[in-house]
């Protein structure tokens, strides 16, 4: 489905899927898919996303010249973060995911990063996806008190490092809201 991904100039292509850093109608899609995916993703407002297009850090994916999901990536740096990716969910399961990936990690090579570090929820189906392509959890933290969720710290190596990096295993589980429903409603 979206093959081996290749850089042009004008983003990066395989067949009718495309990866570009900049589109008309960039930010509003960005905004509107992180809104659908409110339970799964970290919430941006919109104008961190108008500033980090312009810092060349926002990388939407077009299918058939359509918006089908994005990846926002952290400055380059030794670790890169990867702040969120997104794929609309009827592109999903069928590589369009790993090939915005393959172009956060060519950015993160490009500015010679040694690793690409992302958090994703332990209740999330994306902790398969990540370890499918070769990442692994360095660490697991609690997260916020509103979703009472496990956060996975996933990494992945691009450069070999001085030591071969430690992995735990992912948690998995299920979160219950409903203990910060009762304490939000009594305050």
């Amino acid at each position: 489905d979206g093959g081996p991904v290749g850089r042009t100039e004008g983003g990066t292509v395989s067949g009718e899927f495309v990866v570009v850093t900049n589109h008309a109608n960039m930010i509003d899609y960005i905004d509107q898919l992180q809104k659908k995916n409110a339970e799964a993703l970290s919430f941006y407002p919109r104008a961190v996303f108008e500033r980090e297009q312009s810092a060349g850090r926002l990388f939407l994916a077009l299918l058939n010249g359509e918006p089908c999901g994005y990846i926002y990536a952290g400055a380059q740096a030794k670790d890169v973060k990867c702040h969120q990716v997104c794929i609309q969910y009827d592109a999903r399961r069928r590589l369009y995911g790993a090939a915005l990936v393959q172009v956060l990690e060519a950015y993160a090579n490009d500015g010679r990063a040694s690793t690409v570090t992302l958090r994703c929820g332990f209740d999330i189906d994306a902790n398969d996806f990540w370890k499918s392509l070769g990442y692994g959890v360095v660490a697991v933290h609690d997260g916020g008190i509103r979703r009472m969720r496990r956060i996975n710290v996933w990494q992945k190596q691009l450069m070999p490092g001085l030591f071969e990096p430690i992995y735990v295993e992912p948690e998995k589980g299920s979160t219950n809201a409903s203990i910060w429903a009762k304490h939000k409603e009594t305050g």
